[in-house]
């Protein structure tokens, strides 16, 4: 017996890793090579492709797909139907396989809205918020609130989640942030 829960009507490839709380619910396909964490949650139709890694309390909601070169650090939000690339020049004719893929980090806490798109080769920072429909073509600082097409810093996102205001003091829980080179850090 697992000490995770999958679906009946979910595909688990060979060589996979799911740590313990991790439930998979209908009709999702984790391929070989992929590792998540401890305590995750993949809703409806989601797909993790070969050797994609995905940290402990991650949450990918319905209609998904995580592809190679992709790495979630512990508790990233993906939000229904978000979009990821891993081939910035693509052609069905010309495939070229794992070694022209870009990677892709998506760092501790992050969110990703419904129906954003993430272009590959770039890191989403430290409980970055990523709005939804929007479309991220650079790297996203740590905290940043990040909206549009293409997607740009429209403020600053507390680790709990409430948007900050201009002295990156937050409203709800009191954490309070200074600026860095890489965002936000909580001071």
């Amino acid at each position: 017996m697992s000490d995770y829960f999958v679906h009946p009507t979910s595909i688990i490839d060979d060589n996979v890793e799911i740590g313990a709380g991790t439930k998979i619910w209908y009709f999702c396909h984790i391929q070989s090579g992929a590792k998540i964490g401890k305590n995750c949650s993949l809703g409806q139709n989601v797909n993790i492709s070969n050797n994609v890694i995905i940290g402990n309390g991650c949450k990918i909601q319905n209609n998904v797909s995580l592809y190679e070169g992709l790495v979630a650090e512990d508790y990233v939000f993906f939000g229904p139907s978000c979009v990821f690339t891993n081939d910035l020049i693509p052609r069905a004719k010309y495939p070229k396989g794992r070694a022209s893929y870009h990677k892709t980090i998506i760092c501790e806490g992050a969110s990703i809205g419904a129906n954003a798109t993430i272009v590959c080769g770039h890191t989403i920072g430290k409980w970055a918020m990523i709005g939804a429909g929007a479309v991220v073509v650079t790297d996203v600082p740590d905290h940043a609130l990040m909206l549009g097409v293409p997607a740009r810093r429209a403020g600053w996102a507390c680790e709990c989640g409430k948007i900050l205001d201009k002295k990156t003091v937050c409203g709800v829980c009191g954490r309070q942030y200074r600026q860095t080179e890489k965002g936000l850090e909580e001071i």
